[in-house]
């Protein structure tokens, strides 16, 4: 467990909490000047060598091993993607909608998960939601929907609608039971807890930088089991998916035999320097303490929702790292948050609030006393309301 001062100590190395409280990390992570040394690295290296592309794809190669190690991977099973909906594309692009022709995926996914399945429906794909029920997709609605024709099940880990989270290693399981592949969107949850995508027994799994990894946009990665490498040829490709792209032939198709075989142009070199630090600072710290960290600040801004009979879409019982409120007018209330130095977001009708290691206990009394003045644009419960005089 992390102590007051050592959250104190990561916390000095984030600019903006000298002005603000930042509890967006589920739109964008706060710049640290760990990771702000890697660009400058970065362009030191433009700078003093013009195109060192020796250089700087050996810092490519040694980002693939970093994150590799995160999850506990294989580097042979990483490939270094510009966004998930890259990765997720070249997955899609290499399956084949004959035998099995079903994507059983939840209602709970990013739009872009959706989007690019449904878009699949041209080359076949029949897709088929889970639904809900209130603010939870129960696993038994995946039973009800796996079969022996469900080729593939998305799933995320954490819906950033609502902080609901997905009990991966059931759907898992449901999935397999049937010989069904799934892949994880894990974006909104890496960088807040160990990952071990062999224990959960996944064949993909996708995330990206930009969140809780502390990093930029414009860089994500994308596991694929190595059993299943083969046999998958993405038509969503590139010069750098290939066996080897520095033959530079136009006229040759030969495809990596790793997973760098998902890969497609030229690397972004200045987000891989960017990527770095943040994954191996995460790592010092320990994602078990930054896992237990951000427990405590979840549970606390949900009792404080409890008390003010705030209605949370968040399980009570989470362990975050997002909490998400009903409003009556979220964009109001964001904009009460901001004028109070809070940064945080909204979708729909709903608040959102994320934490992350550099957050503290007293960042959420200040976010639940802006919320007590302001919960006329917050929906409240009924049967609560009273119940704590």
């Amino acid at each position: 467990m992390l102590t007051e001062q050592q959250i104190q100590e990561i916390r000095s190395h984030f600019e903006i909490f000298r002005r603000k409280i930042y509890l967006n990390s589920c739109s964008q992570g706060a710049l640290s000047d760990v990771v702000q040394k890697g660009l400058e690295e970065y362009i030191a290296s433009w700078h003093e060598r013009g195109s060192p592309w020796d250089v700087w794809v050996e810092r490519y190669e040694a980002a693939r091993v970093a994150f590799a190690q995160f999850i506990n991977a294989s580097p042979d099973e990483l490939a270094i993607v510009t966004s998930a909906s890259a990765g997720i594309n070249g997955i899609a692009s290499a399956l084949h909608f004959r035998e099995r022709k079903k994507v059983v995926l939840g209602e709970f996914e990013f739009p872009t998960m959706g989007h690019i399945w449904l878009a699949q429906r041209e080359r076949g794909a029949q897709v088929e939601f889970v639904p809900a029920h209130d603010n939870a997709i129960p696993t038994e609605n995946y039973e009800k929907l796996v079969d022996r024709n469900t080729l593939i099940v998305p799933l995320t880990h954490v819906c950033f609608k609502n902080g609901f989270r997905s009990d991966v290693n059931a759907i898992v399981e449901i999935a397999h039971a049937s010989d069904a592949l799934v892949m994880l969107d894990d974006f909104q949850d890496c960088g807040t807890r160990p990952v071990d995508v062999k224990a959960m027994n996944l064949d993909f799994y996708v995330t990206g930088t930009l969140k809780y990894l502390l990093g930029p946009s414009g860089i994500a990665f994308l596991y694929v089991r190595k059993e299943l490498i083969s046999s998958l040829v993405p038509t969503v490709t590139g010069w750098f998916g290939q066996a080897d792209p520095f033959t530079f032939d136009p006229q040759h198709f030969e495809l990596s035999p790793s997973a760098r075989r998902f890969e497609s142009g030229s690397p972004s070199v200045p987000n891989v320097y960017a990527a770095m630090p943040g994954i191996q600072w995460l790592r010092e710290i320990g994602l078990q303490n930054v896992a237990t960290h951000i427990k405590q600040l979840t549970q606390a801004l949900l009792n404080s929702a409890r008390e003010l009979s705030i209605r949370a879409k968040t399980p009570a019982n989470s362990v975050g790292p997002l909490v998400v409120l009903q409003c009556k007018d979220s964009n109001t209330l964001v904009e009460r948050l901001a004028a109070n130095d809070i940064v945080a977001s909204n979708r729909h009708d709903s608040l959102r609030i994320s934490f992350h290691v550099y957050n503290t206990i007293d960042d959420v009394k200040q976010v639940a006393a802006v919320l007590e003045k302001n919960l006329d644009l917050l929906v409240l419960d009924p049967a609560r309301i009273g119940s704590y005089d």
